[in-house]
């Protein structure tokens, strides 16, 4: 048993109604129309999204690696969300060698990483250089006052404004931004953004 540890979604130890479990839940389902080819789930956690994205992508993905830095994490995701066109690994979203270990790939999803982690600029260009040219990403992060200012979780680095959010992403040709609250996934408009917690960016290489 994967220990309920931070902000770790663990859907064998929730109840369905669960508001974090089903907001993480939705993200994937909603991630699993843009992915095909290749797919990289980076910070898989308990190995869950990465299943689904698995599951749903049937007959458009040919494999979906879930990297994640927590060795029990990666043990309890091969235990528990076996799929033949999934697989498990250690890794760090930030290390530089990444490319050289795991190839290119055709889509990444990451959700709820990015505020995580101190070093973002790192962080993002290992993800622009795993994307192959024309390669899609699907990114989320929760929105707050912004870069370097102190947020209310512990588990945060920071959280992104809105207008942070944006413009994270400029080597990319398209850039799709939507909001979410709960399950309710919408696309962007500025007169809604304060009142949708996180933010969803679908980008193409």
């Amino acid at each position: 048993m994967l220990n309920d540890t931070g902000e770790r979604v663990i859907p064998e130890n929730m109840t369905i109604t669960n508001e974090l479990l089903i907001e993480h839940v939705a993200r994937y389902h909603f991630a699993s129309d843009y992915v095909y080819g290749r797919v990289l789930d980076f910070a898989s956690g308990a190995g869950y999204g990465t299943h689904i994205l698995a599951k749903k992508g049937k007959g458009r993905v040919d494999e979906v690696i879930g990297i994640d830095r927590n060795p029990d994490a990666v043990r309890y995701a091969q235990g528990t969300y076996y799929h033949p066109n999934s697989a498990f690994a250690v890794g760090d979203v930030t290390d530089p060698k990444l490319q050289e270990e795991l190839g290119r790939f055709d889509c990444i999803v990451s959700f709820e990483t990015l505020e995580h982690v101190a070093e973002e600029e790192q962080f993002l260009t290992n993800v622009y250089h795993l994307l192959k040219p024309g390669g899609t990403l699907v990114l989320s992060t929760p929105f707050g006052k912004g870069r370097g200012k102190p947020c209310g979780s512990p588990f945060h680095v920071h959280q992104l404004s809105v207008a942070e959010f944006m413009n994270l992403f400029p080597g990319y040709t398209s850039t799709a931004f939507y909001l979410q609250r709960g399950a309710l996934i919408i696309p962007a408009t500025s007169n809604e953004n304060r009142h949708y917690p996180l933010g969803i960016a679908i980008c193409s290489r």
